[in-house]
């Protein structure tokens, strides 16, 4: 999870986005990685996990939105798919009491995770 973490800090702090290919490989790696190991995960894998999603789905829609054709509809299924594992995530954080306000205020703390690292 770590690794997966670290790599969507990168992509979030870089200055240009990346390919199509890249972007896809990396949805691909963290959906696998979900489905494989989802039943194990702590409760910081939970907040990762739904960090690195909500990040794929936000980008997927966003970039649904610059294309046209074919990339049109692999980004809006991403953005389906990464949506349902928010959803899931996200529930199982509620049910654990947090609540919307501390689900934000955790999320902009982890957005400072890399600065923090890199500093």
């Amino acid at each position: 999870m770590q690794e997966l973490y670290e790599k969507i800090h990168l992509y979030l702090n870089m200055n240009e986005e990346i390919s199509f290919d890249e972007f896809d490989e990396f949805y691909k790696k963290v959906i696998k990685y979900y489905s494989e190991n989802v039943e194990s995960f702590t409760e910081e894998d939970i907040w990762k996990g739904l960090f690195i999603v909500e990040n794929v789905m936000s980008n997927a829609e966003s970039r649904s939105k610059e294309v046209k054709g074919a990339k049109q509809k692999k980004y809006k299924k991403i953005a389906e798919r990464s949506s349902l594992w928010a959803q899931n995530f996200a529930g199982k954080l509620y049910s654990k009491g947090y609540t919307e306000e501390q689900l934000n205020e955790r999320f902009e703390r982890m957005f400072d995770d890399y600065e923090k690292k890199e500093a």
